[in-house]
C-alpha cells in the first residue's frame, strides 16, 4: 500500500517536470520551425505585419527554386566531404592523445588538459585570420585539407576532453590482461580499449560531424573558390544588398539540416551514452 502511494507521489511530481520540460524542449525548437514554416509561406505573406504561425495556404515554390540551384549539389558534397574528413582526422589525433593523458603519467598532463579547454574559448573569427595566413603559405588555401586542418582546431579540443574521462572509466585490468596475453600496446588499444569505449567514440563523431558541417567562417574566409565552400557559405549567397530571399534561404537551411538530424536520429543512443560516460570520472 505504502509503495502505491509511494509511486502515485513520484508520478504526480513528474507531470510538473514533463510540463517544464516540454515548455523548454518548445522554446529551443521554435527557430527551427519557424525555418520550416518560412519556407512553405507564399512570398508576399513572409514580410506580414501580423506573422503567420502556420503556412496557409502551403506553397512549395522556394524549395523548388532552391532544388534548381546549380551550386547546391556541389556544396553539399563539399561539407560531405569536409565534414567526413574532420571526423576521420578528429578521430584519429583524439584518441591517442586522450589515452596518453589518461593512462600515461607525465609532467605538464594537468596542463595540457587546461590548454585544451582554453583552446574552445576564442570563437572561430578570432582563429580565421592566423589560420588563413598559414594556410596561404602553406598552399592550403581553397583545398579540402586547409578546411578539414581549420575546423578540425575546434573539434579536437573538445574530442580529447571527452574521451579522457571515457578512458580512465575503462578499467585497467583489461588492458594488462591483454599485456599478458601477448597483445601489443597498439593492439591493446585497437582490440580492448576502443570497443570498450565505443559510445564516446560514436558521440565524438557525431558531435564531431555536427560542428563541420554548421562552420561557415572557415568556409567563407578559408576557400574563395566555390568547389571546395562548404553549404553554409551557400546561405550567404541569398542575402543581398537590396533584400534577402527569404522563403529560398530558409528552404535550403530547411534541406542542409536533414543530414544532420539523420545523423543524430540514427545515433543518439550512442551519443547520449558516450557522453553520460564521459561524467564518470574526471
Amino acid at each position: 500500500m505504502r509503495r502505491a502511494r509511494r509511486v502515485r507521489g513520484w508520478r504526480a511530481r513528474g507531470w510538473p517536470l514533463t510540463a517544464v520540460a516540454a515548455l523548454i524542449t518548445a522554446v529551443f525548437l521554435l527557430p527551427v520551425y519557424w525555418m520550416v514554416n518560412i519556407s512553405l509561406t507564399r512570398p508576399d505573406h513572409i514580410l506580414a505585419e501580423s506573422p503567420r504561425w502556420f503556412p496557409a495556404p502551403a506553397t512549395t515554390r522556394h524549395y523548388t527554386t532552391a532544388l534548381s540551384d546549380d551550386a547546391l549539389p556541389r556544396a553539399l558534397l563539399n561539407s560531405v566531404v569536409i565534414s567526413c574528413g574532420v571526423v576521420a582526422v578528429t578521430l584519429l589525433l583524439g584518441v591517442p592523445l586522450a589515452y596518453a593523458l589518461a593512462r600515461i603519467r607525465m609532467r605538464g598532463s594537468g596542463t595540457m588538459v587546461l590548454a585544451l579547454l582554453v583552446a574552445q574559448l576564442p570563437p572561430s573569427i578570432v582563429l580565421a585570420a592566423p589560420l588563413f595566413i598559414l594556410e596561404r603559405r602553406a598552399g592550403l588555401d581553397d583545398t579540402y585539407a586547409g578546411l578539414i586542418a581549420a575546423d578540425t582546431t575546434l573539434t579536437l579540443p573538445f574530442a580529447v576532453i571527452v574521451l579522457r574521462p571515457v578512458l580512465r572509466g575503462v578499467p585497467r585490468e583489461l588492458e594488462e590482461a591483454a599485456l599478458v596475453d601477448g597483445c601489443g600496446p597498439v593492439g591493446v588499444v585497437l582490440r580492448v580499449v576502443l570497443p570498450v569505449m565505443a559510445p564516446g567514440v560514436v558521440a565524438v563523431a557525431g558531435l564531431s560531424f555536427l560542428i563541420a558541417w554548421g562552420e561557415f567562417v572557415f568556409g567563407l574566409t578559408l576557400a574563395s573558390e566555390p568547389a571546395v565552400q562548404p553549404v553554409t557559405v551557400l546561405l550567404n549567397a541569398f542575402v543581398g544588398t537590396h533584400g534577402t530571399a527569404w522563403g529560398a534561404l530558409m528552404a535550403t537551411a530547411t534541406l542542409i539540416s536533414v543530414p544532420v538530424v539523420c545523423v543524430f536520429a540514427v545515433l543518439q543512443r550512442f551519443i547520449v551514452g558516450g557522453l553520460a560516460a564521459g561524467t564518470v570520472k574526471g
